[in-house]
């Protein structure tokens, strides 16, 4: 990885509605001086409208009037921030149950989770769904935020009940690492700054624990991957293939193999911008040239060993938003995976995974927002990674060819954790 990925932490909040979210991000935006004033100014004129005397911090990242209007994050709303130290990328993901779907795009790219508490209510149902999910998409770092800390009047023992309770529940979850950090986003404890309010405390600030933490810590692949998005033709004659690195590094003189096609070849060159380069990173958007002459279009790939799976035959963990359960026989569904879409049918669904006791129970449908081990087969090969080993690879969505609307989110593969 170089090092200008390296340098770069993409984190999503997660955690159930109304706890503090985008009140902790805003408090994080505007104590490390990240907003403009008049960015300041159009959030002072919205928490006016709205009635409050002063900043209501949420609407730094709630965007839409919709969710200005409702007081609750719809979409997710991404924001970018710099430290002398460090770059973010946060996504602010909705805490509501009605938009799981838009947390767990929040999370597909995440290095971190940002799980948000209120110390009162503690865990509830909609967090631990938002953590099962993360842990599912990859997520292997945590910092949970215990929020409010101010309307328990910093007690040490609600800040342990609380982070005993959410231990538990994490156990199970495969995560390598969990710092809790008792904090106030309303006021600003233990945010950028440490608080006098909780001298119990003696660990990092949320900034500080942001600023210590692992990036491309998900980009655990081995092998190369180019799904291929487009195919450019060249002046005076010849073709190269361009898309999206993920996996490892490309560089010229690897010996590749374009699947599902089976044709292996050399790359002579590759090209970024119009500017030759002798390797592309992971997450460079570049094109490649071949020694021979191929066939392969968009939705093949190119890869290096180990090679992926070629199969129309999926086992996969599939994370269900369709307002109708989804079930064997059922609607007519289209699986899109990288650059490549195809036809495909829910085989069987061996069961729905129970978000307290991290099991899986028999099921033969799946509900909205349910989490489930299902069989597909697709009516075109697709050529696919254990998503614990690439999530580009390793990931899909089912689309409902009536509507068009995307129903699910799928992983190949079982989460480690069951």
């Amino acid at each position: 990885m170089d090092l200008a990925t390296k340098d770069l932490l993409r984190l999503a909040t997660i955690g159930s509605v109304d706890d503090g979210k985008s009140t902790l991000i805003g408090r994080l935006l505007v104590d490390t001086r990240q907003l403009f004033d008049d960015q300041l100014d159009a959030v002072a004129a919205a928490s006016e409208r709205r009635g409050f005397g002063d900043l209501d911090l949420s609407f730094v990242t709630d965007g839409l009037r919709a969710e200005r209007e409702q007081g609750i994050t719809i979409d997710v709303a991404y924001r970018y921030a710099t430290t002398p130290t460090r770059k973010f990328i946060i996504a602010d993901c909705p805490g509501h149950v009605q938009y799981t779907g838009n947390m767990a795009t929040g999370a597909s790219t995440a290095d971190l989770a940002l799980v948000v508490l209120d110390v009162a209510s503690r865990l509830k149902e909609q967090t631990r769904r938002h953590l099962c999910i993360a842990a599912l998409l990859g997520v292997r770092s945590v910092i949970v935020a215990v929020n409010k800390m101010d309307t328990v009047g910093w007690s040490e023992t609600a800040f342990d009940r609380a982070i005993d309770q959410i231990e538990l529940h994490s156990r199970e979850l495969g995560f390598t690492s969990m710092i809790m950090i008792p904090v106030s986003a309303l006021y600003g404890d233990n945010v950028v700054e440490g608080s006098p309010n909780t001298p119990w405390y003696h660990g990092p600030t949320l900034l500080e624990a942001l600023e210590a933490s692992e990036a491309g810590s998900w980009e655990t692949a081995q092998g190369a991957r180019l799904p291929i998005q487009w195919v450019l033709r060249q002046p005076g004659g010849g073709r190269t293939y361009a898309g999206i690195v993920s996996g490892e590094a490309f560089r010229v003189g690897d010996r590749v193999t374009l699947l599902p096609a089976n044709v292996e070849t050399t790359i002579t060159a590759i090209n970024f911008g119009g500017e030759a380069r002798l390797e592309a990173a992971v997450g460079l958007a570049a094109d490649l040239d071949f020694a021979d002459e191929t066939d392969a279009g968009r939705g093949d790939l190119i890869a290096t060993a180990p090679l992926p799976t070629i199969t129309r035959d999926l086992q996969a963990t599939v994370c269900w938003f369709g307002e109708q359960p989804l079930s064997v026989n059922g609607r007519r569904l289209r699986l899109k995976h990288t650059t490549r879409s195809t036809p495909v049918r829910v085989r069987e669904i061996k069961g729905v995974i129970d978000i307290e006791s991290l099991t899986v129970d028999p099921a033969d449908s799946l509900s909205t927002n349910e989490i489930g081990l299902v069989s597909l087969q697709t009516a075109d090969p697709l050529v696919v990674d254990d998503y614990r080993e690439d999530r580009v690879t390793g990931s899909f969505v089912l689309i409902d060819e009536v509507t068009n609307a995307t129903v699910a989110a799928g992983m190949v593969g079982h989460a480690s954790f069951l």
